[in-house]
């Protein structure tokens, strides 16, 4: 009997009972049926509707807290601007409650739209689990949880799962819920590993950093390092990558610098000492750590590319499930931490001297994965570097799921209606008027633990940082409900230029730092 009878009733059977093979048959079958859901989008049908699931289920070195890990889940409810669609459906899932009134936040955002009638559209649904696991992981372990979510699937050949990153976890929540998803298909997730990257970036046709992939223990990083010195003998430190890193931890500096020549009797043992102390990117990693997780994943070694100005670029793109190749966006990473490779924040668009040239390469990326048959949202980190007036790009990176530069750019679409145009390197509304943004996922300070979430849309109202639909500029903010226990908070700047976006950013940080410090601020004892 064929798997597809199977989904329909005629042989009941357990996701338990179903070995990776049978699963992944099941998953097609189900894939199967999002190019006509992806027809359907928009044409208003009664019984459309979404299942959101923004599950961080990536692999990291060390766990994050619980209240950090509810924020990046609460990142994506800008998708709650999609209930601009009057009849659409919408069941957006989370590890803990959701604020009602962070709800309300985004609701009001809506344009042209009643906030009561979007919620009624919309279920917030709760696993109760604040457990630093995966939240795909957590629901999967509850079968009861997962009949009532399908309960509120008014049609599952109008629904999909929308994710923030594909893994076998997705893959198998997709077929409990019996709804295709919008993602890669966790088979090609090897394309987005690092060493993945780097095979797929030599397909491609495109530059990428000398190095050497699949790399499994640390005698195989000091063998590529005397490698790596052998073909770039001015080379002074060396990039080292976990194959599954985020945002950055996963990577650390070796210095190269006043070493033994290559090919040294003692260049080896130097080598080693100089990985043994490495400079790690994540605050928090330990060495014995780091390489616990290299041995397990593996990873990568590279050149650090160096130059007259270096800066950090990125493009998104999508392949829909009509096979079309599609670019959306392109950004200019901010970047921070212990080696300034952890993603703090964005500015769109990228800059003009190297948005086509990065574009043109993340192309020629984006082809070779339409023709592997990913599909869904990715992105492309390059480095540029500037040596005297030209630039040239080497593509680093290439992520397989929603990222850090998703959240800006499409609460900016849905909230103007605009669109990206690759040609000119410039977003604009459909009145033509040019829009800019600056954001961040990490407004960070101990003072910011003394606001609560009324107090910061408190601070919101009066002081005019809340997002203007005439004029189209402002501020969104995102992960506010880790504003009172993390001291953190995301937001996104809109502005006319890129001068005026950043203006408005550094005007809403400077008003929300001063009011953190002045809530934290010892009061008078009365006696």
């Amino acid at each position: 009997m064929s798997v597809d009878d199977r989904l329909r009733g005629a042989e009941p059977r357990l996701l338990a009972d179903l070995d990776e093979a049978e699963r992944n048959a099941a998953f097609d079958v189900l894939q199967s049926r999002l190019p006509a859901v992806w027809r359907s989008v928009r044409l208003n049908e009664a019984d459309e509707s979404v299942v959101v699931v923004p599950s961080v289920s990536l692999d990291r070195v060390n766990a994050r807290a619980g209240a950090v890990n509810q924020a990046m889940e609460e990142r994506y409810l800008f998708l709650l601007l999609l209930l601009r669609q009057p009849r659409l459906r919408m069941v957006y899932v989370t590890s803990g409650p959701v604020d009602p009134a962070i709800v309300e936040y985004y609701l009001a955002l809506l344009p042209g739209v009643i906030p009561s009638h979007a919620w009624s559209r919309l279920s917030m649904v709760s696993v109760g689990d604040l457990t630093p696991r995966p939240l795909s992981e957590k629901l999967l372990e509850r079968p009861r949880l997962l009949a009532d979510i399908a309960a509120l699937i008014p049609n599952p050949r109008r629904s999909h799962l929308v994710p923030y990153t594909t893994t076998t976890l997705e893959r198998d929540l997709a077929i409990e819920l019996g709804i295709p998803m919008f993602g890669a298909d966790p088979r090609h997730l090897a394309l987005g590993t690092k060493s993945g990257c780097r095979k797929l970036f030599d397909e491609s046709g495109v530059s990428y950093p000398v190095g050497f992939e699949d790399l499994r223990s640390l005698d195989d990083i000091v063998d590529a390092l005397a490698r790596l010195r052998e073909r770039r003998r001015d080379a002074s430190v060396a990039m080292v990558k976990l194959n599954e890193g985020v945002s950055g931890a996963g990577n650390a500096v070796v210095d190269l610098s006043g070493l033994p020549a290559p090919g040294a009797a003692d260049e080896r043992s130097a080598l080693h000492e100089r990985v043994r102390v490495m400079e790690l990117e994540g605050r928090t990693v330990t060495h014995d750590a780091y390489f616990a997780k290299f041995q397990e994943k593996g990873g990568i070694v590279e050149e650090r590319i160096v130059g007259d100005e270096v800066l950090s670029p990125s493009v998104q793109l999508r392949v829909t499930p009509l096979g079309e190749l599609e670019v959306l966006s392109t950004h200019d990473q901010i970047l921070g931490g212990a080696t300034g490779q952890s993603y703090l924040g964005c500015t769109f668009p990228a800059a003009p001297g190297y948005a086509a040239l990065i574009t043109r390469e993340a192309e020629a990326i984006g082809r070779r994965l339409a023709e592997l048959g990913v599909l869904g949202r990715f992105a492309v980190d390059f480095v540029v570097v500037r040596n005297g007036g030209a630039w040239t790009a080497h593509a680093i990176e290439v992520n397989l799921r929603k990222g850090g530069t998703t959240h800006p750019f499409l609460t900016l679409q849905f909230l103007t209606n605009g669109r990206y145009h690759g040609d000119t390197g410039l977003f604009t509304t459909p009145m033509g008027r040019e829009k800019h943004l600056v954001a961040t996922d990490h407004l960070e300070d101990p003072s910011l633990r003394g606001l609560r979430v009324g107090d910061l849309f408190d601070v919101v109202a009066r002081t005019g940082l809340h997002f203007d639909p005439a004029r189209e500029t402002g501020v969104v903010f995102h992960m506010i409900s880790s504003v009172t226990e993390a001291g953190r908070v995301g937001m996104t700047a809109v502005g006319d230029s890129a001068q005026h976006a950043r203006e408005v950013y550094d005007r809403a940080e400077r008003i929300l730092l001063a009011e953190a410090v002045a809530s934290v601020a010892p009061r008078p004892v009365r006696a």
